[in-house]
């Protein structure tokens, strides 16, 4: 009666359509959760994530959950969780996610997760880097470490999406560093993000961690655009 009553002065809207949530549904309606444009990239060898990579640089395995629409339900998800702080997207899709890869041989080799960083300042204006939850996750379903304290982002710098890719990489890959390099020898290292769209910010943190003896890379991401 309690839940009934705070849901009806406060009631949970669907980040799709913003309509009502019912008891039993969570983040999503069920028909935004039904329409969702899941990729399952991940049961795809050479799929469109990992010729995002093609010639750049070596990746083991990548994927995305969904698929980015502009004005799509996908596009609303991430839009809410980035900028409206609405923080328990993230453990939803992680979880999703993580479910999907963990019984999945070429994904077991993974045994450390790292998020793509965020500046410090970023970070204390958001308020929390949006793929931390979202990498937890999946790092917990697969059994991994979760790492954050390795790859570090030491300068800000100005917003990535008028630029060219190989302009991208460049400005990018000098504000990023290694902290405790020996944790890295021999890691088969997860990335995740939120988004890939030129590939340019996950490029440029795996030639960072590449740079390291044995390091393998694979990808993960919430969403890619098309």
């Amino acid at each position: 009666m309690f839940h009934d009553f705070l849901n009806l002065l406060y009631p949970k809207l669907c980040y799709g359509c913003e309509s009502g949530l019912l008891a039993h549904e969570h983040i999503l309606c069920t028909s935004c959760l039904h329409g969702l444009p899941v990729t399952n990239y991940h049961l795809e060898k050479d799929n469109a994530v990992e010729k995002v990579f093609y010639g750049r640089i070596p990746v083991e395995n990548a994927t995305s959950l969904l698929l980015f629409e502009k004005k799509g339900v996908v596009q609303k998800l991430i839009h809410n969780l980035k900028y409206r702080g609405h923080e328990e997207i993230g453990p939803f899709l992680g979880a999703w996610l993580g479910n999907e890869l963990k019984d999945l041989p070429q994904w077991q080799q993974v045994n450390m997760v790292i998020p793509v960083p965020l500046h410090q300042k970023k970070l204390k204006t958001r308020g929390f880097n949006q793929v931390d939850k979202f990498g937890r996750e999946i790092a917990k379903a697969l059994k991994i470490d979760y790492r954050d304290d390795l790859l570090l982002k030491i300068t800000s710098t100005e917003t990535q999406t008028i630029k060219k890719r190989i302009a991208r990489w460049g400005s990018i890959d000098e504000t990023l560093t290694v902290q405790n390099p020996s944790a890295l020898q021999n890691a088969h290292v997860l990335l995740v993000d939120d988004l890939v769209t030129t590939g340019a910010t996950l490029e440029a943190c795996a030639h960072k961690l590449l740079q390291n003896p044995r390091v393998k890379i694979s990808i993960a991401t919430m969403a890619v655009t098309h």
